[in-house]
């Protein structure tokens, strides 16, 4: 039988022996289009502009950042800088690029480039091992929500939240999916209805204030999404509408899960507090494909990120483990906790 992977049919993203081809996620749904980076200041210019996104996504893409910036004879201090700042929030990003660094330093291209491999790799096996440690979690006939895209395209390998719904799809279980549009850039619409598509999953498209009703009406048997980065506390950000999510979901008593793998765990990130919300262009909510939807004079505000506290978690999935509400005081045997 065919892996999840080969089903899904697409790459990501992919080193070509000297160069990084990605899929133009700002393309989705409409064109399959690549980006082929050859150096690192284009690797950064693919995550700043969201043609690669997702937190392991993006974590492997600078990785690969790194290893063109090595080979091209480049300072990869001085890279590894540009990269950590293209976006702010996810915890992956930083975590890559650190442990690269320290294997630019033996100066030798290979093993640097089979370092950056290895990243990718980690992450397809720990999408892997979070789907088979949450698929338990999903009963036969279940309706799942989601929000924004934790899936293949956000990721080395079949995805964190969508890993799940996979591994449990390709089971042989009934699922069906509600996948919030994500406004304002659409993540939801444009790149987890298309994975959920190819994959063969029933799903219906929702606007994100339908959420409320849906779960009022019973509709909704739990809400599973991925993280950005999680601090000691439990406190974690993800995209913008997760925060109301947790809420809606513990006011109706629907478990509320974040899938995650260990790199997004910030253990010098005491609580949300801490984390950097990144605030995009507010031409991403004041325009749609670059069409206007209101007034030249009007103002916006674009967090890319909301912070949730982990109270709200019913449960962490991680690669390693499932950290339940009353584990952050009960024992840390993996050290994802503080």
């Amino acid at each position: 039988m065919n892996s999840i992977s080969e089903r899904l049919n697409f790459r990501t993203l992919e080193w070509r022996g000297d160069h990084l081809r990605l899929i133009d996620q700002r393309a989705l749904p409409g064109k399959e289009e690549y980006l082929e980076c050859r150096t690192a200041a284009e690797v950064v210019s693919a995550i700043k502009t969201m043609a690669i996104r997702g937190a392991p996504a993006i974590g492997i893409a600078a990785a690969y950042g790194m290893a063109l910036a090595a080979i091209a004879g480049q300072d990869y201090g001085e890279a590894a800088l540009l990269l950590k700042n293209s976006r702010p929030t996810a915890a992956n990003l930083a975590w890559a690029v650190d442990r690269m660094t320290l294997i630019c330093e033996s100066h030798d291209s290979a093993k640097i480039v089979g370092e950056a491999k290895a990243i990718e790799a980690d992450d397809a096996m720990m999408c892997r091992q979070i789907g088979a440690n949450g698929a338990g979690f999903l009963a036969d006939g279940i309706n799942v929500l989601t929000h924004c895209n934790a899936g293949a395209l956000a990721t080395g390998g079949i995805g964190t939240a969508l890993g799940i719904i996979y591994t449990a799809h390709f089971s042989g279980k009934r699922i069906h999916v509600w996948v919030d549009e994500t406004r304002p850039f659409l993540q939801g619409a444009r790149l987890t209805a298309w994975e959920l598509g190819r994959a063969g999953v029933p799903h219906t498209l929702i606007c994100d204030s339908v959420a409320a009703s849906l779960m009022a009406a019973g509709k909704v048997d739990c809400v599973i999404v991925g993280a950005d980065r999680i601090a000691r506390n439990g406190d974690f950000a993800n995209k913008i509408g997760t925060y109301g999510l947790a809420v809606l979901a513990a006011h109706h008593n629907i478990p509320f899960y974040v899938a995650a793998p260990s790199s997004t765990f910030d253990k010098q990130c005491c609580t949300g507090e801490d984390i950097v919300v990144e605030e995009r262009d507010p031409a991403e909510v004041t325009s749609i494909s670059g069409t206007r939807i209101c007034p030249a004079d009007s103002n916006a505000y674009n967090p890319a990120f909301d912070i949730a506290p982990g109270s709200l978690v019913t449960s962490f999935i991680t690669e390693k483990e499932i950290i339940g509400a009353g584990d952050w005081e009960a024992g840390n045997p993996h050290g994802l906790l503080p």
